[in-house]
């Protein structure tokens, strides 16, 4: 049977929160659980860009949406905008970690740290710490990772990337720190007893700003044609956003469980249970990476 939208339970009641919520995967995850009744939060950087598309989703008769100004980049919009929903909501039901930067030339984030890594896993590392005392019982935390998990290594020795910064390769390092991340946090909600869960999902190859902006950043015409020559393998960004969906929302998801497109070795297709890079299994690396990553977050948030 293949999972879709259609087969969301009724969010009546609870809230969720997600990052990069004003295009691609993160406004199609919003329009799902909007249309079951959740209220979203899109957590945004560009407040312009959030007004335009909780506007549009407004005239499609969506409600129950509000807007929380979030730089992943900056670890104290960060911690900001988790002060915002503590104080304006108090609680919280769904924390899907959707953001992404990818590929782009070499920058640092606020911080210093390099802007793929800040990005895609310490700011998430970060909000995720800040909210999950806002999470109730049966919430959950989806973090978004890639295909690019599985070509990803840490760079234990230089994780900002100033010796010889390869994007890509960055790319890969933050995405594989996504998915160990997810995994981490699910076995220590675990030994805390938490009723919470910690999940990961990646979408496939699916047609959003993300590969365009990429590129275009990169100036090489062999990737711009690569992308032309891939094309017909991207799916809708609304079918990138199911295995995040379904990792959100279906009773049958676990914590500490991976979901992805189910055909085309991953690549496209209804959701389905995935295998995770190597080093996500591994309890120590996870745990590595997590004791590095606090330390660099609290350096600046204490």
């Amino acid at each position: 049977m293949r999972w879709t939208a259609d087969d969301i339970p009724s969010q009546e009641g609870r809230l969720a929160l997600i990052t990069g919520a004003n295009s691609g995967l993160g406004l199609e995850t919003v329009r799902a659980l909007a249309a079951k009744g959740a209220t979203v939060l899109m957590a945004c950087r560009s407040r312009s860009r959030a007004e335009s598309a909780r506007n549009s989703l407004l005239e499609e008769g969506f409600t129950g949406l509000d807007l929380i100004d979030l730089d992943l980049a900056d670890l104290n919009s960060v911690a900001a905008a988790a002060t915002t929903v503590e104080q304006r909501y108090g609680h919280l039901d769904l924390l899907l970690n959707n953001a992404g930067v990818m590929a782009p030339p070499y920058r640092k984030s606020q911080q210093g740290h390099e802007l793929q890594f800040a990005v895609n896993h310490l700011g998430h590392m970060a909000l995720t710490q800040k909210l999950l005392p806002l999470l109730r019982s049966g919430g959950r935390v989806v973090t978004v990772t890639s295909g690019a998990q599985y070509f990803g290594r840490i760079r234990w020795d230089d994780l900002a990337w100033q010796k010889r910064y390869e994007r890509y390769s960055a790319y890969g390092q933050s995405k594989l720190a996504n998915v160990m991340f997810a995994l981490e946090l699910d076995a220590r909600l675990r030994e805390q007893g938490r009723e919470v869960q910690s999940l990961a999902a990646h979408p496939g190859i699916a047609r959003t700003n993300l590969q365009p902006a990429a590129i275009s950043s990169s100036g090489n015409r062999l990737e711009a044609l690569s992308y032309r020559l891939m094309d017909p393998l991207f799916q809708s960004a609304a079918m990138g956003a199911l295995p995040q969906l379904h990792a959100a929302t279906a009773a049958e998801a676990k914590g500490g469980e991976h979901y992805g497109p189910a055909q085309l070795g991953g690549l496209r297709g209804h959701p389905g249970r995935c295998r995770v890079a190597p080093a996500a299994n591994n309890p120590a690396l996870r745990q590595r990476l997590w004791e590095v990553s606090d330390d660099l977050i609290k350096a600046t948030l204490g």
